[in-house]
């Protein structure tokens, strides 16, 4: 594949870096490089489609190509759009990525989604619970048989594991699913007794719920943390105190990460140029939204399930000094 390369022809590396440094993106060889592009988002108002369509708008203003989020069904829709070539990039999850790898996304089932390649970091996903205080529902431990658990959209990164690691760790429950907001009006109303979901925090549902009725926030101990985190492709989380009016001290929860995917046969070039510029200047990104404190270099390690597209782990290894093993970047011989 191509190098990026600017107005001198030295070498690569030279030239990439300069590029890092002054933004200078006007004299790439742009050969091949689509004339537009969209990233794989989520459904409005959630911060798939806020991030997404951020870095979208951001990329294609400073590239001088149009470029733009699209409302999608999500991670694992995600994984097919991006794998297919039908969005140049997209945004997912851990999860929904190896279950895509393996074949057994429900989009496409038996179809392995091997050309969706990492791009970058951007944050995570914890998971969390809250019940009505009258429900006496305190902990994992005393949820009560056949309780009625809310667990998000179906077919969301919420839905699709949290009810697996309740059962894995013996709960038996009621399964309902539903928009975010018409599940916090539910549980205030006494018509559920929890809600488990895995969105970003604070989540305006549940914030609103607090303000309304009396809940428990609901933590994993270090047993039940320690057995999902074996099970699952999630990883330690803790959620401060200050997220919640009413989290009285920090709750300690599992996460998931999320990550930006890119077609794996995009230009090598045109794929660094864009990683560069969302990873250059975190403040541009957390002006687009706060979860992408999280979107640094350094995290670029979250990543054990996907192969990286070239660009990106170029950009990864001359900036991060990431150490990403042959096996674990795409390519196409």
């Amino acid at each position: 594949m191509r190098t990026i390369a600017t107005l001198a022809a030295t070498a690569a590396l030279m030239a990439t870096t300069a590029i890092a440094q002054d933004g200078n993106y006007a004299d790439l060889d742009r050969t091949g490089w689509p004339d537009s592009f969209t990233v794989g988002t989520a459904s409005q108002g959630g911060t798939f489609f806020v991030y997404g369509s951020g870095w979208a708008n951001l990329v294609g203003e400073e590239l001088g190509i149009s470029g733009g989020g699209e409302v999608t069904g999500g991670p694992m829709q995600n994984m097919a759009l991006v794998h297919t070539g039908d969005a140049a990039f997209g945004m997912t999850t851990m999860g929904p990525a190896r279950e895509s790898l393996e074949g057994t996304n429900p989009i496409a089932p038996g179809l392995q989604m091997t050309q969706a390649c990492a791009m970058f970091p951007m944050y995570q996903t914890p998971f969390s619970m809250a019940a009505l205080t009258g429900s006496n529902i305190t902990s994992v431990e005393s949820i009560p048989a056949g309780a009625r658990i809310g667990f998000g959209p179906a077919g969301s990164t919420s839905d699709t594991y949290f009810p697996a690691m309740l059962e894995a760790l013996g709960v038996d429950f009621e399964r309902r699913n539903g928009s975010w907001d018409d599940l916090g009006g539910q549980l205030q109303d006494g018509l559920l007794d929890a809600v488990a979901f895995a969105v970003g925090i604070p989540t305006p549902a549940i914030s609103q719920a607090e303000v309304q009725t009396d809940i428990n926030f609901i933590d994993f101990s270090d047993e039940e943390q320690a057995q999902v985190i074996e099970e699952f492709p999630v990883s330690e989380f803790t959620i401060p105190a200050d997220t919640y009016s009413t989290l009285e001290e920090d709750m300690q929860s599992v996460a998931m990460w999320n990550f930006a995917i890119a077609n794996c046969d995009l230009p090598e070039d045109f794929v660094y140029a864009a990683t560069d510029i969302v990873m250059s200047d975190n403040a541009r990104m957390v002006n687009i939204h706060g979860s992408a404190a999280e979107t640094v270099p350094e995290n670029w390690n979250k990543n054990t399930v996907l192969q990286w597209h070239p660009g990106a782990a170029r950009w990864f290894q001359e900036n991060a000094g990431a150490e990403i093993p042959e096996d674990m970047i795409y390519s196409a011989q």
